[in-house]
């Protein structure tokens, strides 16, 4: 069975390319502004613009509530190559320098149920 990912490619498509991480979900806590200037800056040595949105995601129901802190990076289309190809190949360097870094902040400071 494969591993939970961290990072998943939301859309690729002409009007935008995004990316989930679902960094909650493995750190047990929001990433801080310091990691995001760092996914940023990491991230900007191949695209020109990149939006990240850090946000905790609440779902709920009659029957049950979750909680996650989400962490999405979007490329608009004008920033997005015009070729579905090279659109795709950079949707997939994105996912692959996203979980790298996802890894590295869950790895640096990780909070469990028991440290709260």
């Amino acid at each position: 069975m494969d591993e939970p990912r961290l990072a998943f490619i939301v859309a690729v498509d002409e009007h935008a390319i995004e990316i989930l991480v679902n960094f909650g979900v493995f750190a047990g806590r929001s990433a801080t502004r310091a990691e995001i200037d760092t996914l940023a800056h990491t991230l900007l040595s191949e695209v020109e613009d990149v939006t990240i949105v850090a946000e905790d995601r609440h779902e709920v129901d009659q029957a049950a509530e979750a909680a996650v802190h989400q962490v999405r990076i979007e490329i608009a289309a004008a920033d997005a190559p015009a070729d579905a190809e090279a659109r795709h190949a950079l949707a997939a360097w994105l996912r692959e320098r996203a979980e790298e870094w996802a890894t590295a902040c869950v790895a640096d400071r990780q909070y469990g149920a028991t440290d709260l």
